[in-house]
């Protein structure tokens, strides 16, 4: 039956594969590259600039005390390369690099000891002008062909402090900020200077560093930072949506190479644990897990954890830490007899459509509880 669906047909063509089952090969082989795919960040500059702030802000934390922070200071806090894990997308590392130029990381040995190839891109951050330092980083890790950007930092407190005089005009203000930073790189006429405040991610220029950096990226290391970048915008939240609901064609397109030649018993027909992935991918992307909420609810005041009503939600509450298990399956399918009358075909071999409308039922259910819970925080997505 799957052979005969048009929509498969028309996949197995554009895969480039004669049958199904290389077809579906093939798929799985590029969904785990989505779904595993690590993405290394440097985080550098001078002692002082904010490193370790906007290390916490890309991973959405916000305090020193929340679990897994980097810590923060008016000194440097940072005394050697430090690697912190994304709370929810463990395949994704941002590095701490110690400030350049201190005492005790003299400029040119910094940059004799930086292992340049372990970072997929830099992020050059400063919360005044950029210096020499800055200046003769970049210069060394455009030779070694990496991806830099400089930011600068700490936006709200020139904001703050401008306020305060006759005549403030934020926008006038943050056009000064923005041409004194390019003064002192000269060297690079064609870069862009984003300016940020790693306490308010919703404001400045935090979305156009996330839609510059998306576009640099290659697909798969893309697909990483759209998952992993906090939900600071309704665009950041727009393409999340977008990003899974094109990895649903992928997985359906795998249940129908499994179909083919089923075997009693769901986890034979179907590799369940791959659904599961999925469906826990797109919970802790939209910040749906206890740790988030619970920073979410602290940075409000409000107890946001009742909101996940629904109960596929609920569902994947109890199961999304767990290793893959016997118990996956019946997440599966309890979705699949939603489905009047497949539910037992389901469970022999989810067929192509009937995995699609599995994972989409999912995936909205999803959506429309982080929809609910970020408008009763206060952010409308």
């Amino acid at each position: 039956m799957a052979q005969q669906d048009p929509d498969i047909t028309a996949a197995i063509q554009s895969s480039g594969e004669l049958t199904l089952e290389g077809a579906a090969a093939k798929a799985k082989e590029e969904y785990d590259k989505l779904m595993h795919v690590t993405l290394d960040i440097a985080v550098t500059g001078e002692s002082g600039a904010g490193k370790s702030s906007f290390v916490n802000a890309i991973r959405g934390l916000s305090d020193d005390d929340d679990d897994g922070a980097a810590p923060t200071g008016v000194t440097e806090t940072t005394k050697e390369p430090t690697m912190y894990l994304h709370p929810t997308m463990p395949n994704i590392r941002v590095w701490d690099l110690p400030g350049i130029g201190t005492q005790n990381f003299k400029a040119k040995q910094y940059i004799k000891d930086v292992n340049f190839n372990t970072y997929d891109f830099f992020i050059i951050i400063s919360s005044e002008r950029f210096k020499e330092n800055d200046i003769m980083l970049a210069k060394e890790i455009k030779k070694n062909k990496k991806k830099f950007y400089f930011v600068r930092s700490k936006i709200d407190n020139d904001i703050c402090t401008e306020m305060r005089k006759a005549g403030f005009n934020e926008q006038n203000v943050l056009l000064k900020i923005r041409e004194d930073c390019k003064k002192n790189l000269v060297d690079f006429k064609d870069c862009k200077v984003f300016l940020i405040s790693s306490l308010e991610i919703n404001k400045y220029d935090f979305q156009l560093l996330e839609d510059t950096l998306e576009k640099d990226l290659p697909a798969t290391k893309r697909y990483a930072l759209i998952k992993a970048w906090p939900v600071c915008s309704k665009e950041v939240f727009k393409r999340k949506v977008e990003a899974f609901q094109k990895s649903i064609w992928a997985l359906a397109f795998l249940s129908a190479g499994v179909a083919v030649a089923p075997v009693p018993g769901m986890s034979a027909a179907f590799d369940a644990s791959v659904v599961m992935g999925f469906f826990a991918s797109c919970y802790r992307a939209f910040g749906l897990d206890d740790a988030s909420l619970e920073r979410l609810s602290k940075r409000t005041g409000k107890d946001l954890k009742p909101l996940r009503k629904s109960k596929f939600v609920s569902a994947l509450k109890n199961d999304v830490s767990l290793p893959v298990r016997i118990s996956a399956l019946a997440l599966v399918e309890y979705i699949s007899s939603l489905i009047p009358g497949v539910g037992s075909a389901a469970a022999a071999g989810i067929s192509f459509g009937t995995t699609k409308w599995i994972l989409n039922k999912g995936l909205n259910e999803i959506i429309d509880t982080a929809r609910e819970i970020m408008k009763e925080a206060g952010l409308e997505c």
